[in-house]
């Protein structure tokens, strides 16, 4: 090692999806199969690009408001960046400073334990049970803050609403964040939950339900108080976060509700199909609340299957981590593309 390597700060990078630069099947990376929203099109082509010359509103103010009167909360309640990521990176920055441990499930969004690494915070992984749920009562003790994802992922599993409030209720003594990545795609959301708790940060992203990734839009939403802090957080990381078009186009999306869930009712059909489908194939999986299935097979290994798929131009996600290395995360596509998935796993099946 030399000498100048020993005050470098060195991490575990989190392995995003393979992004093909090809025409496939891409089932990996719990991407909506379906366009935004026509007024996110419109405000693309009318965009008049001599703004780009100049900075955006560091406030972003467009967006901030559409957020605010979609939700029925204040301006002051709502913070955003680019994509949850970035959102719950400022989160773990500003929030987990303490030097007791962090909290949140074995198996989970992998991005956590990068974060605590990034930021040297201290974390303990509470073991989900052997069907992954969360075992609440593994979150009663002393910690420096929790968070996990509902739905969670990889799993797709979404816990109720009154298990996710024991939870935030055995812990108003620090900060719980609540991931809600794929909440449009299961039941109710920890939203509700805001005026009881003052210590409940709720994160979500346009990259899933708003057929947004490519645009890089996430946001928190809770008690001004956290807002504050989350903000202070970020004038001193970056005050420019948000660029012009994904604010302009941002709030466009946000003000089209009829397309919003008519395209989530759409994914959310094709899902529960999906899931009769890979019945029939003899897969088994935990019933999904999300966008994706974590599906694995008693008679095929999870790997062979992937590397099957891959060979054929159908991209789905395999970790090959403990207590999940036989299941395949399978994102929900189109019916056509879901049909091509299911006629090849059934050929390749039945050799």
């Amino acid at each position: 090692m030399k000498a100048f390597e020993q005050n470098i700060r060195k991490v575990e990078p989190y392995v995003p999806g393979e992004q093909p630069q090809r025409r496939v099947i891409k089932l990996n990376t719990n991407e909506n199969p379906y366009p935004p929203a026509p007024g996110v099109t419109k405000a693309l082509r009318e965009m008049d690009a001599d703004c780009l010359r100049l900075y955006p509103d560091p406030e972003a103010d467009v967006l901030v408001r559409e957020l605010a009167d979609y939700y029925h909360v204040g301006k002051d309640q709502v913070f955003v960046g680019v994509g949850s990521d970035d959102v719950l990176s400022m989160c773990f920055l500003t929030f987990f400073n303490s030097d007791k441990p962090i909290l949140f499930p074995d198996i989970t969004y992998s991005f956590y334990k990068v974060w605590a690494g990034l930021y040297k915070i201290p974390y303990e992984c509470q073991k989900l049970s052997d069907d992954f749920h969360m075992v609440k009562e593994d979150y009663y003790k002393e910690n420096g803050g929790v968070i996990f994802p509902n739905p969670n992922a990889p799993t797709a599993l979404y816990e109720e609403l009154d298990t996710v409030e024991d939870i935030i209720a055995h812990n108003e003594d620090v900060v719980v964040i609540v991931d809600e990545a794929y909440i449009d795609f299961a039941g109710r959301s920890a939203l509700e939950l805001l005026d009881k708790y003052n210590n409940l940060l709720v994160v979500q992203t346009f990259s899933k339900a708003r057929s947004m990734a490519g645009m890089r839009i996430g946001y928190a939403i809770g008690s001004p108080l956290l807002i504050k802090y989350l903000n202070d957080a970020k004038y001193s990381f970056n005050s420019y976060t948000m660029n012009a078009a994904s604010l302009v186009c941002g709030a466009e999306a946000v003000k089209d509700r009829a397309y919003f869930e008519d395209r989530v009712r759409a994914v959310v059909e094709t899902r529960e199909w999906a899931k009769v489908e890979l019945g029939k194939l003899g897969f088994r999986f935990p019933d999904s609340g999300a966008n994706f299935i974590f599906a694995t097979h008693p008679d095929h290994d999870a790997k062979e299957l992937f590397e099957a798929l891959k060979a054929n131009d159908i991209y789905v996600r395999y970790w090959g981590s403990e207590r999940i290395k036989q299941y395949l995360r399978i994102s929900i596509g189109t019916r056509e593309e879901m049909t091509a998935l299911f006629s090849f796993l059934n050929k390749y099946m039945n050799r």
